[in-house]
C-alpha cells in the first residue's frame, strides 16, 4: 500500500504558498477521497481556511490558524459544558466528573495506556470503535495515535507484522481530511512513521512543511530525517538537514552530532571530521562512552593519518587560539601521519599523564557574566514571585559582595540522614578561613529551616541569628525554590558556590549549554565527608574538563562520569609523531 502510495505522489499540495512538489506526502493524502468525507478530488481539505485567506506572513499565518482552530475537531462543546438546564444544578466536582467521564476524555485516557505500553493493536482498535460511532478525535487524539504507529522499526517488521506502520498514513490522512489543524507533534510524530518506513526523504519534507503553519521545528523534529540519513550512509543529505537546523536557530545535542561524526568518518570526509569535533567541544564538552569510541576510532583510522598540513602559519594558530578564549584554535588538522592515540588521565594540575601536556584552563568573557546574570534574573522573575525575587536581589546590594555562597540546604544534608547545622557550620567556618576578607560566607537557605525544627534548639538558633546579624544568611520565602536565589548570588557576586547540586535538572536546562557549564566549572565547590578525611573542600579544578585542541595539532579528549570525586575520568591523548 505504501508502495502505491509513492507511485501516486501527486502536484496539488495542501497550501498554496508551497510549491505544488514540496510535501509529497499530503500531496498523496489530498489526492485520495475520504470514505467518511466525500469531497471533490482536486479540493484540498484546507481550502476553506487556507486559500481563501490572504496570508502576509508566519504571524498571520499562526493567528488565523489559532483562530480557526477553535471551530475545529476538538473535544466537543457538549462535553465541555453540559447544557445550561442541568450546568446550573451540577457542583463543579460534578461538572468536572462529566467532562472526565465522557467519551472523548475516555478515549484519552486509553490512548495514554497504549502510548505507554507500546501496544498499536489496541490504539487502533480504539479509533476504529472512535469512528464508527462517530465521536469527532481531536489533535490530542491523533498525535498519540500516530506516535503509538511510529513506534515499530519498520526495518526489521514487515508490514503485516506491524499494522501500525500501514495505518499510521491512513490515520495521518483522516486527520487532514477532519480539519483537525497539526502542530509540531503531528510533523514531528509523521516523520517518524516515514523514517519507519525507510524514508528519510519524505521526513525531511514534513520538517519543511511545519514553516507553511507557522510551526517552529524542535530539535525532535529533525532527529528522524537525520538520523535515517545518516544509517542510510547519505552524509549530503544528513548535512542538508543539519544546514536547516542551523537556520532554524535549533541546537544539536551529543546524538545528532555523533550521527553526524560517524557519517562524516564512514564517508572520509576529514573536515566534517574536524568541524563536528569543534562542534562537541562548544556544545557537548565531555562526550558519552559512545562518541568517545568513535572518536578513538577515528584517529586510528587511515583516513585521520592521511588527513593534515605539513606546515602552517604559527602566527594564525595563536591568533586562533586567543581569539577563541584557549584551548583551540579551529584552523583544521595538524600534521601528518599516524596519530599515536592513549587512553589516560590528568594528574590534579591538568598535566596529561601520557605525552605531558598542561591541558588549559579558558577563560570566560566578563561580559557574557553580565548578560548570563541578567538572563538569570529574567528567568528567575518568571519562575518566582517577582516581588520577593526582586527583594532578594536590593538586600545582596545592601549585604554583598561575597567571596563565596553557600547552598545551606544541600551541606547540611551531605552524607547526613537529616539536616545537620553542625555540618553546615562546619563547612560555614571552613570558607570564612579560607576567604581573601575573612569574611563569613552568604548561606541561603529556605525560610522552612530557619524557623521550627531544629531551627528552635539553642545552639542552632544562636548560629542563625550569628549569621543573620552579620549580614550572611537570606531565607528564601515559602513556596520560592531556593536554586534561584543561591545560584544568582554566586553569579552576580562573581564568587565560588558551595554545592554538591549536579545543577541538571530541568530548572538548569533553562540556562542552556553555552555559558552556564563553563561557568559551574569555574565556580562550583563540592564536599566529601567521611570518618578518614573528615571534610574534605574540592575546589574548581585548575584546567577546564572539554576537548581540546593545542598549538601543535594534540586533541585531549575526556569522556563525561556521573561523579568524577567517585570515578577516575577517562581521557583520550592523540597526537602525531611527526609534528611542525
Amino acid at each position: 500500500m505504501y508502495n502505491r502510495f509513492r507511485v501516486m505522489l501527486g502536484t496539488a499540495c495542501f497550501t498554496p504558498s508551497l510549491s505544488r512538489a514540496y510535501c509529497p506526502l499530503f500531496a498523496l493524502f489530498l489526492r485520495i477521497p475520504s470514505v467518511h468525507h466525500p469531497h471533490h478530488p482536486s479540493s484540498s481539505p484546507f481550502r476553506g481556511y487556507h486559500s481563501s485567506l490572504q496570508v502576509k506572513g508566519t504571524r498571520d499565518r499562526r493567528r488565523i490558524l489559532v483562530d480557526q482552530n477553535r471551530h475545529l475537531c476538538t473535544i466537543p462543546e457538549a462535553a465541555k459544558q453540559p447544557p445550561a438546564s442541568t450546568s446550573e444544578n451540577l457542583s463543579r466536582k460534578a461538572r468536572k466528573k462529566a467532562i472526565q467521564q465522557s467519551p472523548e476524555s475516555m478515549l484519552k485516557q486509553k490512548l495514554d495506556m497504549c502510548s505507554r505500553n507500546g501496544n498499536v493493536l489496541e490504539a487502533l482498535r480504539l479509533y476504529d470503535e472512535a469512528k464508527r460511532n462517530g465521536l469527532q478525535l481531536s489533535q490530542y487524539h491523533y498525535n498519540v495515535l500516530l506516535y503509538v504507529c511510529s513506534l515499530t522499526d519498520g526495518e526489521t517488521e514487515s508490514p503485516s507484522a506491524n499494522p501500525g506502520l500501514s495505518r499510521g498514513f491512513d490515520i495521518f490522512k483522516q486527520m487532514i481530511v477532519d480539519k483537525v489543524v497539526p502542530n509540531e507533534a503531528t510533523f514531528t510524530n509523521g516523520a517518524r512513521l516515514a523514517v519507519a518506513k525507510d524514508d528519510p526523504e519524505m521526513a525531511f519534507d514534513m520538517v519543511k512543511q511545519m514553516k507553511a503553519f507557522g510551526i517552529q521545528p524542535r530539535l525532535r523534529s529533525y532527529g528522524p530525517a537525520l538520523f535515517g540519513f545518516c544509517r542510510k550512509g547519505d552524509a549530503e543529505k544528513a548535512y542538508e538537514v543539519d544546514a536547516h537546523m542551523i537556520e532554524s536557530e535549533v541546537v544539536p545535542e551529543e546524538p545528532e552530532l555523533t550521527a553526524l561524526l560517524k557519517v562524516s568518518m564512514d564517508t572520509k570526509n576529514a573536515d566534517k571530521v574536524y568541524e563536528t569535533l569543534q562542534r562537541l567541544r562548544d556544545l557537548v564538552r565531555q562526550v558519552s562512552k559512545p562518541t568517545f569510541d568513535a572518536i578513538e576510532e577515528w584517529f586510528e583510522s587511515e583516513a585521520a593519518a592521511k588527513a593534515g598540513a605539513e606546515k602552517w602559519d604559527v602566527k594564525k594558530i595563536r591568533d586562533g587560539v586567543v581569539s577563541g578564549g584557549g584551548g583551540w584554535h579551529g584552523q583544521g588538522w595538524l600534521g601528518t601521519g599516524k596519530w599515536n592515540v592513549t587512553r589516560t588521565e590528568m594528574d590534579e594540575n591538568g598535566v596529561c599523564r601520557c605525552c605531558k601536556e598542561k591541558l588549559v584552563c579558558i577563560d570566560i568573557n566578563p561580559v557574557e557574566t553580565e548578560n548570563f546574570a541578567a538572563s538569570l534574573t529574567r528567568l528567575a522573575c518568571q519562575k518566582e514571585v517577582k516581588a520577593s525575587f526582586n527583594q532578594f536581589q536590593e538586600w545582596l546590594e545592601r549585604h554583598g559582595p561575597f567571596d563565596a555562597v553557600i547552598d545551606g540546604a544541600n551541606m547540611g544534608l551531605v552524607n547526613q540522614r537529616s539536616f545537620s547545622f553542625f555540618q553546615l557550620n562546619n563547612v560555614v567556618q571552613r570558607f570564612q578561613q579560607i576567604s581573601p576578607s575573612k569574611r563569613l560566607p552568604l548561606v541561603i537557605l529556605h525560610k522552612s529551616r530557619v524557623v521550627g525544627g531544629p531551627a528552635t534548639y539553642p545552639k542552632n538558633r544562636a548560629l542563625l541569628e550569628k549569621w543573620k546579624n552579620a549580614g550572611a544568611l537570606y531565607a528564601t520565602p515559602p513556596g520560592s525554590n531556593d536554586d534561584w536565589y543561591w545560584l544568582y548570588a554566586a553569579v552576580s557576586c562573581k564568587c565560588l558556590l558551595v554545592t554538591n547540586d549536579e545543577m541538571r535538572d530541568h530548572l538548569f536546562q533553562l540556562l542552556g549549554t553555552s555559558f552556564f557549564p563553563r561557568w559551574k566549572e569555574k565556580h562550583q565547590v563540592r564536599i566529601s565527608v567521611s570518618r578518614e578525611d573528615g571534610l574534605k573542600l574540592h575546589m574548581p579544578p585548575p584546567y577546564s574538563i572539554i576537548i581540546q585542541e593545542s598549538e601543535e595539532g594534540r586533541w585531549h579528549v575526556p569522556m563525561s562520569v556521573e561523579d568524577d570525586l567517585q570515578t577516575s575520568r577517562q581521557w583520550l591523548c592523540a597526537r602525531r609523531s611527526k609534528t611542525h
